[in-house]
């Protein structure tokens, strides 16, 4: 279990950590630029919008991903299932998180393909007026959708073992069993 902690640990840094710090970048780029721009009358950050927009909103957002799927804040295929018996909200539970593993399957499967195209071709990005490579922000988006699938693909092992378990197994306080990728 040891292993889940570690994801979870990344998945949080990811988050908190590298998520927060572009954020914090992207704000002070847009204030010095707008001071640069308004009040001097220079551009002080050349490039800055395309900094913006090519490198830190996706490291942001593909950052951020995986721990809003593990918190449950992610929007996932769900259905009403309250109304279910134990173990019927657990085979459906299994069945929809299944779906999902297929659908995120073929976004990692696509993106993987497409990080590694870029990677091949040495695709690259214009900053101002030089140039940098594109590859370690296309390396984070197959990580990140790969870390949902690992979250994924434990989640629906729990609801398949809790759909197998004798029917008094679960507690009587929990009652049902969790829904799909909602807080613990």
């Amino acid at each position: 279990m040891r292993i889940w902690t570690w994801l979870g640990r990344l998945e949080g840094g990811m988050a908190s950590v590298g998520a927060g710090l572009c954020l914090l970048a992207m704000m002070f780029m847009t204030v010095v630029s707008v001071f640069g721009r308004y009040v001097l009358g220079a551009d002080l950050v050349p490039g800055g919008y395309n900094i913006i927009e090519r490198l830190l909103f996706p490291l942001l957002v593909f950052w951020a991903l995986p721990l809003a799927h593990r918190e449950g804040t992610f929007p996932r295929l769900e259905m009403i299932q309250d109304a279910l018996p134990p173990r019927a909200y657990a085979w459906v539970t299994a069945f929809v998180l299944a779906v999902e593993v297929i659908v995120f399957g073929l976004l990692l499967w696509h993106v993987a393909w497409f990080a590694w195209q870029g990677y091949a071709t040495d695709r690259q990005m214009q900053i101002g007026t030089t140039y940098w490579p594109l590859y370690p922000v296309l390396a984070m988006v197959p990580l990140s959708f790969a870390l949902m699938l690992i979250e994924m693909v434990r989640l629906v092992v729990a609801d398949v073992r809790k759909a197998l378990a004798r029917p008094g197994a679960w507690r009587s306080s929990a009652g049902p069993p969790r829904a799909a990728g909602a807080p613990r």
